[in-house]
């Protein structure tokens, strides 16, 4: 909570009449303060630690990255920070990703005001708006992953497995990018999304993974 005793926000989203938007809806609640916004996740890296707020309402589609990166990134520096993700669809992989980044919980942008201002309140009082049952579900996938490495890699896009395989080589983000004709910066938002997927912290995990994969093939 804030001095005078208000939930404070920070939103991050790159289109200004939504953040607009939703600052102006948020401001007009007595017990809500909005301290910061961002455009962009470089932004918010840098702007959310320095404001300290209690919720961070942050978008999954950056122009540079995505909120589930931000969202795991600031939550590793302080993880009484509660985030709560803005996406303009719902899937499984959003959810999937949310979960794994620590969210709270994610919303869609077509919610209605008073139902974004609730989510807002449950997040800053420690609720999760993460379904249980489907948290569940997420998070069996995942375990059974853990069992048999082939099913998390049915989770990955065909980029993002040719980008693993590279990661197996041993080969740093600048040199994939080379390889596959990407930024640098396009190669790391790849990396962080096949990394939540696999339920993986660090590429050495991923480089170990692929090590045993090859390992596991029959051999001919």
């Amino acid at each position: 909570m804030g001095e005078n005793g208000k939930i404070t926000v920070f939103l991050l989203d790159d289109h200004e009449v939504v953040r607009r938007g939703v600052h102006e809806m948020l401001s007009m609640e007595p017990d809500i303060e909005v301290v910061g916004e961002a455009g962009t996740a470089a932004e918010a890296l840098v702007r959310i630690p320095a404001t300290h707020p209690d919720v961070a309402l942050l978008d999954v589609r950056l122009p540079d990255g995505s909120g589930v990166e931000v969202c795991r990134e600031i939550r590793s520096r302080d993880e009484s920070l509660k985030c709560l993700m803005l996406t303009s669809f719902a899937d499984d992989e959003a959810l999937f990703d949310a979960i794994m980044a620590g969210a709270s919980g994610y919303v869609l942008k077509a919610i209605r005001g008073n139902d974004l201002l609730s989510a807002v309140r449950d997040v800053a009082a420690g609720k999760s708006l993460l379904d249980p049952v489907t948290t569940q579900q997420v998070l069996e996938r995942l375990r059974h992953g853990g069992g048999r490495p082939d099913d998390r890699l049915a989770h990955l896009t065909d980029q993002e497995r040719r980008i693993l395989d590279l990661i197996g080589e041993g080969l740093t983000n600048r040199a994939i990018g080379e390889r596959l004709h990407l930024a640098e910066k396009t190669i790391k938002n790849y990396v962080s999304s096949l990394l939540a997927k696999l339920g993986m912290e660090r590429r050495s995990q991923a480089a170990a993974y692929v090590a045993r994969l090859q390992a596991e093939k029959p051999q001919r």
